[in-house]
């Protein structure tokens, strides 16, 4: 089975290092548990991209983070055996801002 190269949006490490940043903010090392629990769903993803069911129109997948209210979205290259990572999205915010 062959890994998913995972490629992150610019959009998409902007809203992480944004989501990063507020959480170290709120507490010390809350920052690292929100990139520990990220890396640990992209690790799935790259092991299983259609794990997780197409939410939006055109293959465009989402997946709930289980401890932080953020969803990861992603749309999978199967030709190219990549995933991109179009936005890592707080869930609090208004839908049509995910893309």
């Amino acid at each position: 089975m062959a890994l998913y190269e995972i490629e992150l949006s610019k959009k998409a490490l902007q809203e992480l290092d944004e989501a990063y940043e507020w959480y170290e903010e709120q507490l010390a090392g809350l920052g690292s548990r929100l990139l520990k629990e990220i890396n640990k769903y992209l690790s799935t993803i790259s092991k299983s991209p259609k794990l997780f069911q197409a939410r939006f129109p055109d293959e465009i997948r989402a997946v709930p983070l289980k401890v932080f209210p953020y969803l990861i979205v992603y749309w999978v290259d199967e030709a190219n055996t990549k995933v991109a990572v179009l936005s890592i999205f707080h869930a609090k915010r208004h839908p049509s801002t995910i893309f």
